[in-house]
C-alpha cells in the first residue's frame, strides 16, 4: 500500500511543481508601459546571444513577445503580448494564442522572437486581421545548433522564431496553430 502512494506522489510531483504556473491571473492586458518594459528586457537578452546577430542584421522587423505562458494536461493553451520593433521603432502591440491537443502535460513560460526578413512576410502580419502561423509565410523555429549555423547567406526563409528563456516543464513553444493578432493596450 505504501509503495502505490509512493508512486501516485511521484507520478503527481510534476503537475505540483507547475501549478504556481497554472495559477489563474487577473483578466487583465498589460500596458504599453508594461509591455514596452518588458520587451526592451528581451531586446537586451536577446542582442546578447551572439548566435542572433545576423538575424538582427538582416531582418525587416522583429516581433517580440517576451513571455508566453503555455500549459495544460491533454488539452494546452498559450498566451502572450509583446510588440512589432523597426529599428528602435514599436510599430504595433500584438499576442500570440493558441490551443492544442494530444500527449501534453505541464507549464511553462518562455519568450519568442520573430525575425521577419522580408517586406512581403511583414506585409502578411500587418495587413491579417489575426495571422495564424502556418498559414502565411513560412516559419522556421532555430533551436540553438540552427542559430549557430545562421549567416546572412544561409538566412533564406521569411521568418525566422526563435525561443529563449524557458522555464518550467513542457519542451517548448508550440508555433503552429496559434494566431497573432493586432491589440490596442491602454
Amino acid at each position: 500500500m505504501q509503495r502505490r502512494q509512493i508512486a501516485r506522489f511521484a507520478a503527481a510531483l510534476p503537475l505540483l511543481a507547475a501549478a504556481p504556473l497554472l495559477t489563474p491571473a487577473p483578466a487583465q492586458a498589460a500596458t504599453r508601459t508594461e509591455i514596452d518594459a518588458d520587451v526592451a528586457a528581451a531586446l537586451t537578452r536577446l542582442r546578447g546571444m551572439e548566435n542572433a546577430a545576423p538575424l538582427f542584421r538582416s531582418a525587416q522587423a522583429v516581433l517580440i513577445f517576451p513571455r508566453i505562458v503555455s500549459g495544460g494536461f491533454i488539452v494546452g493553451g498559450q498566451y502572450g503580448e509583446g510588440a512589432l520593433m523597426r529599428g528602435t521603432a514599436t510599430t504595433g502591440y500584438y499576442n500570440i494564442a493558441g490551443l492544442s491537443f494530444g500527449f501534453l502535460a505541464g507549464a511553462q513560460a518562455a519568450g519568442l522572437a520573430m525575425f521577419f526578413m522580408t517586406a512581403e512576410s511583414l506585409r502578411a502580419l500587418m495587413s491579417a486581421d489575426g495571422w495564424e502561423i502556418g498559414t502565411g509565410p513560412t516559419v522556421v523555429a532555430l533551436d540553438r545548433g540552427l542559430q549557430a549555423n545562421a549567416t546572412s547567406t544561409t538566412l533564406t526563409e521569411p521568418v525566422y522564431a526563435i525561443t529563449f528563456g524557458q522555464q518550467g516543464l513542457m519542451a517548448a513553444v508550440a508555433l503552429n496553430g496559434t494566431k497573432i493578432t493586432r491589440i490596442t493596450p491602454s
